[in-house]
């Protein structure tokens, strides 16, 4: 059953929208402070669909990934009062920040380095390094070499790629899809059992 084929041929056309590098930066800058949904999965169809503007998007996400991280760190020093109650209340972001917290404490500002790369929401340690109270220029810095060396390697991996892969894509995405969804499926048993 084909049902993955026409929501990867609608994302690669929104991917190639007038409009999408905004779409991107507005998810982009949110993601860094408060959405749950991070940029990579608007960043690598848009990179697959126009690999000559790759490094362009990749820029912009990091730009505006960075900006986000301010809003965090402004939410973290000025606002975590408001924020807590409903952090604790939230399994995986409250344990998430108790990491972060933890990592800070372990390896200070190179923690925002790592952050870029872990299964840990960013958001996560922009707030905490607000909480904090982070020298600022620091903070600034590692996210940006950080979140820039995660999505310039996403963009430059799909560059790479580029049009083949998405033909191959293309052509195998309902497989993928599916495999992705007895995936998800299995680990959810395997969950659900323990």
């Amino acid at each position: 059953m084909k049902i993955f084929a026409p929501l990867y041929e609608r994302a690669m056309r929104w991917a190639r929208h007038r409009h999408a590098p905004w779409y991107l930066g507005g998810m982009s800058f949110a993601e860094s402070s408060f959405f749950p949904i991070p940029p990579d999965v608007m960043l690598a169809p848009m990179c697959l669909a126009q690999p000559h503007r790759a490094w362009r998007l990749a820029g912009i996400t990091t730009i505006a990934s960075v900006l986000g991280g301010l809003l965090g760190y402004c939410i973290g020093l000025y606002a975590f009062g408001l924020v807590e109650p409903w952090l604790q209340t939230q399994p995986r972001y409250w344990a998430g920040y108790q990491q972060a917290l933890a990592w800070f404490g372990q390896w200070g500002i190179w923690a925002v380095f790592i952050a870029g790369f872990s299964p840990i929401p960013y958001k996560v340690f922009t707030i905490a390094a607000g909480v904090l109270s982070m020298a600022l220029l620091p903070f600034v810095a590692a996210s940006l070499v950080g979140r820039g060396a995660r999505f310039f390697l996403v963009a430059a991996f799909m560059r790479w790629g580029g049009a083949r892969m998405e033909a191959e894509l293309h052509k195998h995405i309902d497989r993928l899809g599916w495999a992705a969804v007895a995936l998800v499926a299995l680990g959810a048993a395997v969950y659900a059992l323990r």
